[in-house]
């Protein structure tokens, strides 16, 4: 397997127009060529995340299969936010079957910015799953709801909008006001203990 940046690089318009030729024709060819731009990006974060080569150089090819079928399901814009996000779900993933941990993610999703900020829930400790628990019957109804979709259930934005009814500037919204709450009050549930 090797892991070398494409030294072409392709323009939004361009992979735009590769998205929608492996859409339209599920000829894998195409998703490789517009993979491969992206492969050392995708190695470096698994490797942050896992902190191991070989289970890295998996996640890869894992991540590839995993574009094969999602792709032909979603209309994406933004290909490299997209499989930022896609990459890190699959390492997260990963790392709660592999541990006593859940991760849940209170970062804004911006590639740029590599600084994941994490909230990590140790599931034998009983006492934060309960303070957890507790956390988030505290949030309102819509904050709740979407938190849950999102992070929980990992659904993308446009899939917690299409379940709850709410629009995109709402579920937005109501998720990042919602994580800032449900950190603030397992912080302070935390110091109170």
């Amino acid at each position: 397997m090797k892991f070398i940046k494409n030294k072409e690089g392709h323009t939004n318009v361009e992979e735009a127009d590769m998205l929608s030729a492996y859409r339209r024709t599920g000829d894998l060819e195409i998703l490789g060529k517009l993979y491969n731009d992206y492969m050392t990006l995708v190695y470096g974060l698994c490797l942050k995340y896992l902190k191991d080569e070989e289970l890295s150089k998996d996640a890869v090819m894992q991540i590839f299969e995993e574009l094969i079928e999602k792709l032909k399901k979603f209309e994406v814009s933004n290909f490299k936010s997209w499989l930022y996000t896609l990459a890190r779900n699959h390492c997260l993933m990963i790392l709660r079957s592999n541990s006593k941990h859940v991760f849940v993610s209170l970062d804004n999703e911006n590639m740029e910015r590599p600084e994941v900020v994490h909230l990590s829930i140790d599931t034998s400790n009983e006492s934060q799953l309960l303070s957890m628990e507790k956390c988030m019957e505290t949030l309102p109804e819509e904050q709740r709801m979407t938190i849950d979709l999102f992070y929980l259930q990992q659904k993308c934005y446009k899939e917690v909008a299409d379940s709850t009814g709410f629009d995109m500037n709402k579920v937005k919204s109501y998720i990042q006001n919602g994580k800032r709450n449900l950190k603030n009050c397992m912080e302070r549930n935390g110091r109170n203990e």
